[in-house]
């Protein structure tokens, strides 16, 4: 109840700052890449209940002569690479933190065809609620194996308190500010996770 409060208050307070950063933001995409603004998808929360996460656009919509979609790397703008190092463009993910569906600290969502492939182990992580940083995230973030990402967020679950919250959001801060763990080697952002010990390049935004 206590962190659920503290959610809300920092929430507020958060987009009340952002306000004018964020509508910059989002101008700045409508100008240069068009619509949508906004990247929404369905996620897994707390006990696998799905909802809408909430980004800022950082790929554009083209695609090959066959009518494929390009490799993200080809697809990230120069803005979505700005808004990539600084997280900028997870602000929009202060609404879902407000509605209750993201706190600020926890295992982060991840896609939902990833639920049929997690061991008994690593479905752990979703018996807390989702973040927007986690201990995963100042542990390596997207540069670590999903393998040592899922034994850090269940570490989280098991060890979770106000004090290692107030840590892991200072962590993060610093993290942000050295541009660390963006992505994993040779790729956008994470690897495909395609269960234990198999899984090859290539992510949605």
């Amino acid at each position: 109840m206590l962190k659920r409060v503290l959610d809300i208050l920092l929430a507020l307070v958060l987009l009340v700052l952002s306000a004018l950063p964020m509508s910059l933001i989002a101008i700045t995409i409508l100008v240069s890449t068009g619509r949508p603004v906004l990247f929404r998808q369905i996620r897994p929360g707390y006990q696998g209940k799905l909802f809408s996460i909430m980004k800022f656009r950082t790929m554009n919509n083209n695609r090959g002569p066959e009518g494929e979609l390009l490799t993200d790397e080809e697809r990230l703008t120069k803005l979505g690479k700005v808004l990539r190092r600084r997280s900028l463009d997870e602000l929009p993910q202060l609404l879902n933190v407000f509605k209750g569906e993201l706190s600020f600290v926890g295992p982060r969502p991840l896609l939902t065809e990833y639920l049929p492939l997690y061991n008994k182990h690593q479905a752990r992580r979703h018996e807390v609620k989702p973040g927007i940083t986690g201990w995963a995230q100042v542990n390596g973030r997207n540069a670590i194996t999903w393998e040592e990402k899922f034994d850090l967020d269940v570490w989280y679950v098991d060890h979770r308190s106000l004090s290692l919250d107030m840590k892991i959001l200072w962590l993060t801060f610093v993290k942000v500010l050295k541009s660390e763990g963006i992505s994993a080697k040779g790729c956008v952002t994470m690897p495909e996770f395609k269960g234990s010990g198999r899984y090859k390049e290539g992510h949605s935004e």
